[in-house]
């Protein structure tokens, strides 16, 4: 049975605050969840305490309910005691500054290996050979020397004043603009630098040609590294199409975006190096705390060597073989 209070404040939502019928169902189960609760604990609703809220959020926690559902349920419960409130049957709201505890933030997604190097190394001969000298390029970039999006398609030809970053193909470097509009100088490997070149020989060849197709005055130079058919500097948007295309043409089971590359260069070099600060340098990453979600992935890298490899790793528990 429906406890009253909590009665009159679901026909409040429903009827006066029109809240959705779907919404209303929702919050129905959670306050009832409130009022087996406040029984058990020997409390009226108008009665319930901080400490309560508390010990009841940790509980549902140590049940297995994820930081976000608990947050939800807190949610639904903070709007019936405000409502309380405004009826004159509360003093204070014991929910309002009770919080949820944090959900756990997901790994990044990152390449192995192997797919990794098979989508740097994946050349398609039926495109445009302008198209995928560039793409290769910017492949190279993206997972060779860990730059961000925005660092990649940031990059000019050659430095100056303006430029926001630019590549120095004799030392293998990049000196981008990151976060915070901090600068930084990346090595970026030989295969990169190669990459970059062959994109180089054809970037303005291919704008003339289309401009003289068309009848027109050759198009001006952009200063931009990486440019659209247009002659303009080439968007965030488009790189993210071209590489979802190109990641499953060449194989991949599902499509890559730019920050996969990021994510699989940090990962990569930490399972070959274990130098957190050198790897936390060359992402820019401002604390060392930022990086050290690539332990992570690094241990679960391990972990799945050992499951896969290791001859005591498949033993049944009591089996001595």
């Amino acid at each position: 049975m429906i406890d009253p209070l909590v009665q009159r404040y679901l026909d409040h939502v429903r009827f006066e605050k029109r809240l959705a019928e779907r919404t209303v169902t929702l919050y129905s189960l959670d306050l009832a969840k409130l009022a087996d609760q406040a029984a058990t604990a020997g409390v009226g609703l108008t009665e319930v305490q901080p400490a309560h809220i508390r010990r009841w959020a940790a509980q549902m926690h140590s049940a297995g309910r994820s930081g976000r559902g608990i947050a939800l349920i807190l949610s639904g419960w903070r709007g019936f005691y405000t409502w309380l409130g405004h009826e004159g049957l509360v003093q204070v709201n014991p929910v309002l500054n009770v919080r949820a505890p944090k959900a756990a933030k997901p790994l990044p997604k990152a390449l192995t290996v192997d797919d990794a190097v098979q989508l740097a190394s994946f050349q398609n001969e039926r495109d445009n050979p302008w198209l995928e000298a560039r793409d290769a390029a910017l492949i190279e970039l993206l997972y060779g020397g860990g730059l961000r999006l925005a660092e990649v398609t940031g990059l000019d030809v050659v430095a100056s004043a303006t430029a926001r970053g630019w590549l120095d193909l004799q030392a293998g470097e990049a000196h981008v603009l990151g976060k915070g509009s901090k600068r930084r100088i990346v090595p970026v490997g030989s295969q990169a630098v190669v990459a970059v070149q062959r994109w180089l020989l054809v970037r303005d060849q291919g704008l003339t040609q289309r401009a003289q197709a068309a009848g027109a005055a050759p198009t001006e130079v952009q200063a931009a590294l990486f440019i659209g058919r247009n002659g303009t500097r080439l968007s965030a948007q488009s790189v993210w199409k071209r590489l979802q295309s190109r990641s499953l043409q060449a194989g991949l089971a599902a499509p890559v975006h730019p920050h996969m590359l990021r994510h699989s260069f940090a990962s990569h070099v930490l399972q070959s190096s274990s130098d957190l600060r050198g790897v936390q340098e060359l992402l820019g990453h401002a604390n060392i705390s930022t990086t050290q979600i690539y332990t992570r992935l690094d241990f679960g890298h391990l972990t799945k060597a050992y499951d896969a490899a290791h001859p005591r790793a498949h033993l049944k528990p009591g089996s001595s073989k």
